[in-house]
């Protein structure tokens, strides 16, 4: 009788074990296919990962967070357990409201490493449950970034360049499915200049 009480227990203790969830934040301005890596690989790791688009009232960015949502979620539409967000404030504040216990950073060199070593220890300290876990970048995407993909679209898309040369060459470095969406916004805040 105590057996099968223990093992009811132990049944009811998995079944109600909290799913492995994650986020991935970061400005996202706009998203990358280095990024892509990342959110892919993560994906693979955990039972749900949320891709946090994060508003940091230091950067300027050049698309808005409705829309460098929009273009996150058509970058990772094929991925069943991915979904995307918008948060205003600490990222472990978002992590703690909806149950999540890890944060996935991407690392491309030294740098980066350093910088996110310090901004994980902080979260430790303001959410002592969170588990940072970091994922090199591909040695392909080592020197894509979201800066590179903004100068190229200020200077490769300026107005009188033909659209198939800026889809060619906005194309090698951000999502395929997103490239369109990205060139459309990106003219739209161009002309309003």
């Amino acid at each position: 009788m105590e057996w099968n009480s223990e093992r009811k227990n132990r049944a009811a203790l998995e079944a109600g074990r909290e799913s492995r969830m994650a986020v991935f934040a970061g400005s996202f301005d706009p998203f990358t296919i280095g990024h892509l890596d990342i959110v892919q690989r993560a994906a693979g790791m955990f039972d749900s990962l949320v891709v946090l688009v994060s508003q940091n009232a230091s950067k300027k960015n050049l698309f808005s967070a409705e829309i460098r949502c929009e273009m996150a979620q058509a970058a990772v539409s094929h991925l069943p357990n991915v979904s995307v967000a918008v948060n205003d404030g600490l990222t472990v504040d978002f992590m703690k409201s909806v149950g999540a216990r890890y944060l996935v950073r991407g690392i491309r060199n030294a740098s980066d490493l350093d910088a996110e070593q310090a901004v994980a220890w902080n979260n430790k300290v303001l959410y002592p449950d969170v588990e940072t876990v970091f994922l090199l970048s591909a040695q392909e995407h080592l020197v894509i970034s979201s800066s590179l993909v903004r100068e190229l679209l200020k200077c490769g898309c300026a107005k009188g360049t033909p659209q198939s040369e800026q889809k060619k060459l906005i194309s090698k470095f951000v999502p395929q499915n997103m490239v369109s969406m990205l060139l459309k916004q990106f003219r739209k805040s161009y002309e309003a200049i």
